[in-house]
């Protein structure tokens, strides 16, 4: 069963760590992915950029583009993780895990419903 892991905290916190602080913390999150990828159970996994260069596409039609997330919240969807466990209790402990390395973090996991991998990405370096 597929479950996504989103990740919430508050973007002003996050962005007011200095990158050695950032990178430490990266790095204790990558050896749990990679944990689980080893595993099989981690599929793609984002980590969102700011709020502040986000728009949200609304309305009828084509839809109005205004500036940033649409809800007000003290706390920002900041990534995801996909994961694949028999049960959610597999995606809880995995969210435990990465709340050890990320105290302040939130963590809600929902089941997915729908699962299309779509065509990999490729950023344009490179090529």
């Amino acid at each position: 069963m597929y479950y996504a892991i989103l990740a919430y905290h508050e973007e002003d916190i996050v962005e007011s760590w200095s990158e050695e602080e950032d990178a430490a913390l990266m790095t204790d999150l990558l050896e749990i992915n990679d944990r689980m990828v080893a595993q099989k159970s981690l599929g793609p996994a984002a980590r969102l950029g700011s709020t502040q260069n986000a728009v949200t596409v609304r309305g009828k039609g084509a839809g109005l583009v205004i500036d940033g997330p649409f809800a007000e919240t003290k706390e920002q969807l900041l990534g995801f993780y996909v994961v694949d466990f028999p049960t959610i209790e597999g995606a809880v402990e995995a969210a435990r895990e990465l709340r050890r390395v990320n105290p302040t973090a939130v963590y809600e996991i929902r089941p997915i419903s729908l699962y299309l991998p779509g065509a990999s990405l490729l950023s344009g370096e490179g090529d």
